[in-house]
């Protein structure tokens, strides 16, 4: 539902029942904590390379040690099949006298799994540090008995950076495929074996590849040009450091490369190496070094039209801080960068720089197009010698590859984001939205919507209970479901859960764009006459069921005790609004009455939309009862009323509980006192007042520190202040003299606690949360435990506001 609010807090003046609200203005956004989702898990582990064929209707998983076939609608069902594919013994004992880790790296992780033709997939597995690659006939499903080499297609360490695509019966994969090899770019079966130039100026600078994308760019292409094959990957800035050889201190940059499909390398330079390879700084513009986790593409139908959605963290060099950013890039840009100018090596400064000299024709780094082949170059073997050597010593080009708009479109505060996978879908206004589901390092999942230039997280939900990374989002359209790869297992969650969403503003504010108002509930938008404002999220909600029914909540309390009244809230961008008796309340009232705590929250105003949520009714009880007590009414909520025989008994068990607890200590001071004079080691030799009078809580206790160096914690007025903690270490002669401690007192019952007593506990768990804290310090009920209280309190509170509050908070930051 949509935030709590709405708290009803105490009045000051000790004999009236008073009454408020919190009222919050917010932009939707939903936690969701464990969905109702359908999980997949069995005796494997690592379920991270996934497979959808959507319209059979199959998800394949590759797992360590196991390969699966699951029903896409339902993964869960019971119907799926399994391929047991385990490292041999042999295997991994040459993997454990290699020095490797046997409960994590010798096994066989399955890094591959595609489709190869219609009746068989290709599966590759490290397979305990010596991979190899099968063919698996889909209508069996049974592991053959025949194996391939995997070692120029499959890494050896399933900890590597990998990627691969089987493009027309070719495979193109990219990681370090042997330990002392440099990382690489390869292409394997079908057409010839093509690999990334292995020269002083590397191509590849220790690379981490984390996805690849083929772009069919030769459909109704005007110039004849070639499909490309984009490869995304961090690797550290050489044109950033002072010397191609040195690696120390130098930073790590995202990047895209290509090359072009039909690329078969050249005839005496660049002998089975790419002539097409190109790479770019893929810039995101977040103020750090960025490290590339993931990328998606979309093309909408038309190769013009693709995007690539990426997610980045901060480098190495600044782990203490968590921000992820996500950024979009459209094919025109990418393009452009790779049509622009650019850098050599300049041996006599020893550093990067952008090429001014004369481009050999035909253009570098490009493939065979229709005015190439008119000119005679019909394939990459008849380019001249000269276009060739360009090609091995400027793999880099000067200009950046730009994010659309020029800025990410999220960045993100306390959370790494592993993972990104989109769904493009039409809303009932008629406009087309790009919906972002983006998976964390510690197992959530957020889903947003990209409107314009800014994105606007619908909701957040935890999918797994163990922290875990997500290591894999796959998307179906026709069932709806995004499919969720981790460690533990397969998760299938649906697109949209409508029905969670309670009343109107719940539905409208969430802007959710698979779901919609139908004047009385909210539904999945395949349904007609529905209601929805992506753009606004405040338009459509008119009629009663705007607002969802508010909680209602009764307080009964001490005079003199200081009261925290929590507003829980769903919406990480909400604001509360506090009301007392029907004011408005402010940060501090003047007097020090009142203290609002907003922690955490992101103050996000949706045109002024308000709802109540929750309403308390506080009831100070003082030393005699009164004999009227005056309400206020509230369309929204109702007083709760206390009658004399409840005030009786509530002080009788306070009466009874207090002379039990003065009893037992009584006979535990008797026993000690008798104990240390038979034994004639000990005694109690530290002066105190005349009197010692142990108080309660909400009692008259006055007293103030004389001099606290000489005896904290004793008062001149006869009081006692119990403060909960350790005490302080006081050398003993023996074990066997130490006094038996008195038992610990019973603890007060809970409609006096107040939430006092586990404050630190709840202030932890309130991350996000609005709460008041009520204080009474009229003279004649102020409680011995106010000052110390107050003090943690605000101590705690100031600490959270500096390490958590920024002053102008955005919607990524919430």
């Amino acid at each position: 539902s949509w935030g709590k609010l709405a708290m009803l807090i105490g009045d000051w003046f000790l004999r009236v029942p008073i009454f408020s609200i919190c009222i919050l203005s917010r932009d939707f956004f939903f936690k969701s904590v464990l969905p109702v989702g359908v999980r997949f898990s069995s005796h494997a582990q690592n379920y991270t390379t996934l497979l959808l064929e959507d319209e059979k209707g199959i998800l394949y998983v590759g797992a360590r040690g196991a390969i699966f076939s699951l029903n896409s609608s339902n993964v869960s069902d019971g119907s799926h099949r399994t391929i047991d594919w385990e490292a041999s013994p042999e295997k991994r004992g040459d993997c454990l006298k290699k020095g490797k880790n046997n409960k994590t790296e010798c096994y066989n992780h399955v890094k591959l799994l595609q489709r190869l033709n219609t009746t068989h997939l290709y599966a590759c597995g490290t397979y305990a540090f010596h991979p190899l690659c099968t063919y698996i006939d889909t209508n069996k499903f049974t592991l053959p008995s025949h194996f391939e080499e995997g070692k120029e297609k499959c890494p050896y360490d399933p900890a590597r950076g990998y990627t691969g695509l089987i493009v027309d019966g070719s495979l193109y994969t990219a990681t370090r495929y042997e330990f002392r090899s440099l990382p690489d770019i390869r292409r394997n079966r079908h057409q010839r074996i093509l690999k990334t130039e292995e020269s002083p100026l590397h191509w590849l600078n220790d690379a981490e590849f984390v996805a690849s994308v083929l772009v069919r760019e030769s459909v109704r292409n005007p110039v004849g040009d070639d499909d490309k094959i984009y490869y995304f990957f961090t690797e550290r800035a050489g044109e950033e450091s002072t010397s191609v050889f040195d690696k120390a201190q130098v930073p790590r940059v995202a990047r895209v490369a290509r090359v072009c499909k039909n690329d078969i390398g050249g005839k005496k330079i660049l002998q089975r190496k790419w002539t097409s390879f190109m790479k770019a700084r893929l810039a995101c513009y977040v103020p750090y070094y960025e490290v590339l986790k993931d990328v998606y593409s979309l093309d909408g139908g038309d190769w013009r039209s693709t995007v690539f959605y990426a997610t980045f963290t901060l480098s190495a060099q600044w782990r203490s801080m968590e921000v992820s950013a996500i950024c979009r890039y459209n094919i025109s840009e990418v393009r452009a960068a790779f049509e622009g100018t650019y850098m050599e090596y300049q041996d006599s400064s020893r550093k990067w720089s952008q090429y001014t000299g004369e481009v050999p024709v035909p253009r570098p780094g490009s493939c065979i197009t229709s005015r190439a082949r008119k000119n005679g170059y019909n394939t990459s073997q008849d380019l001249p010698n000269g276009v060739l050597d360009f090609i091995k010593l400027h793999p880099l080009m000067y200009e950046e590859v730009k994010p659309a708009d020029g800025v990410p479109l999220l960045v993100k505060k306390n959370a790494v984001y592993t993972q990104v996978a989109v769904d493009r879908v039409r809303a009932l206004d008629g406009r087309v939205y790009d919906m972002l589901f983006l998976g964390t390092g510690n197992g959530w999942i957020h889903k947003a919507v990209v409107i314009g230039s800014m994105v606007h997280i619908i909701e957040e939900i935890q999918v797994f209970k163990a922290p875990q990374p997500v290591e894999n989002l796959v998307i179906s359209k026709k069932q709806r479901s995004l499919y969720v790869g981790a460690q533990s297992g397969i998760l299938q969650l649906p697109f949209s859960s409508c029905k969670r969403y309670v009343s109107c503003f719940d539905c409208i504010l969430a802007r959710d764009p698979y779901c919609g108002w139908d004047g009385e509930t909210c539904r999945e938008v395949a349904e007609i006459l529905l209601i929805q404002d992506i753009v606004h999220g405040n338009v459509g909600c008119s009629n009663d069921s705007a607002q969802a029914t508010p909680m209602q909540k009764n307080r009964t309390v001490l005079c003199g005790d200081d009261v925290l009244l929590p507003c829980e809230q769903m919406s990480n961008l909400a604001r509360a609004t506090w009301l007392v008796n029907g004011t408005k309340v402010l940060a501090e009232d003047g007097q020090g009455r009142f203290r609002l705590g907003v922690d955490g929250l992101c103050y996000a105003e949706e045109n002024g939309l308000q709802a109540l949520v929750a309403a308390y009714t506080l009831n100070v009880l003082p030393e005699r009862v009164p004999q009227q007590a005056s309400t206020v009414s509230h369309p929204y909520w109702h007083a709760a009323s206390a009658t004399y025989g409840d005030v009786r008994f509530i002080y009788i068990a306070v009466i009874t509980l207090l002379g039990g607890l003065c009893l037992v200590l009584s006979v535990v001071l008797l026993y000690v006192s008798c104990l240390q004079k038979r034994r004639g080691k000990y005694s109690l030799g530290v002066p105190q007042a005349p009197s010692v009078e142990l108080q309660t809580v909400s009692s008259n206790c006055l007293g103030k520190v004389e001099d606290e160096e000489e005896d904290p914690g004793t008062y001149l007025d006869g009081c006692l202040q119990i403060i909960p903690g350790e005490a302080p270490t006081v050398p003993s002669p023996s074990k066997e003299t130490l006094p038996i401690p008195p038992p610990p007192p019973p603890p007060l019952p809970a409609e006096f606690t107040n939430g006092i007593t586990t404050l630190p506990s709840m202030l932890r768990k309130m991350n996000g949360n609005s709460y008041m804290l009520l204080r009474q310090n009229e003279e004649p009920c102020t409680s011995p435990l106010y000052n110390s209280f107050t003090e943690e309190l605000s101590k705690i509170l100031e600490k959270r506001k500096h390490t958590q509050l920024v002053e102008k908070l955005d919607e990524s930051s919430v």
